[in-house]
């Protein structure tokens, strides 16, 4: 089974509450192939949101408590991105999910690159928080540029 981020199956979950859509991962999600997650739903946030980023680091940093995870408008919303980090570990565990596809520059997906904390669009290597927490638990995270390649 494959997991992905709910924005990438068409879901308006982004935090303008618009999706991210890749015809290719709805697909699966409609053939039941893939079942879909949104790390900040499931850390308490709504949509519409304000936009966040990880100030001081990467999503590594966030859960070694050595960055955090700020909104535009300077609200800390760290607790909330860990607590969908979590959450999302818990639905992969739980349905032994093979491969999970994640939308690339975000404070929670980013699996290549986050936005740097500036909120210029400026862009940097690193994991988002979710990411970063599969991937030290053993899961494979990819992006849907990755994916579109390899499927």
């Amino acid at each position: 089974m494959i997991v992905v981020s709910a924005c990438l199956a068409g879901l308006p979950v982004r935090y303008n509450g618009l999706s991210s859509l890749e015809e290719k991962i709805h697909k699966l999600v409609s053939e039941k192939k893939a079942i879909t997650v949104c790390p900040e739903l499931l850390g308490g946030l709504e949509t519409p949101r304000e936009p966040a980023e990880i100030v001081g680091g990467s999503g590594e940093d966030v859960l070694d408590g050595k960055a955090k995870v700020i909104d535009c408008k300077g609200t800390d919303v760290t607790d909330a991105f860990i607590r969908g980090a979590n959450e999302t570990l818990d639905v992969i565990r739980k349905i032994q999910a093979t491969v999970v596809v994640l939308k690339e520059n975000s404070p929670s997906c980013g699996s290549e690159k986050i936005y740097d904390g500036t909120f210029t669009g400026e862009k940097v290597e690193g994991h988002g928080v979710t990411a970063a927490l599969l991937i030290r638990n053993g899961v494979r995270v990819i992006s849907e540029m990755q994916f579109l390649k390899e499927y």
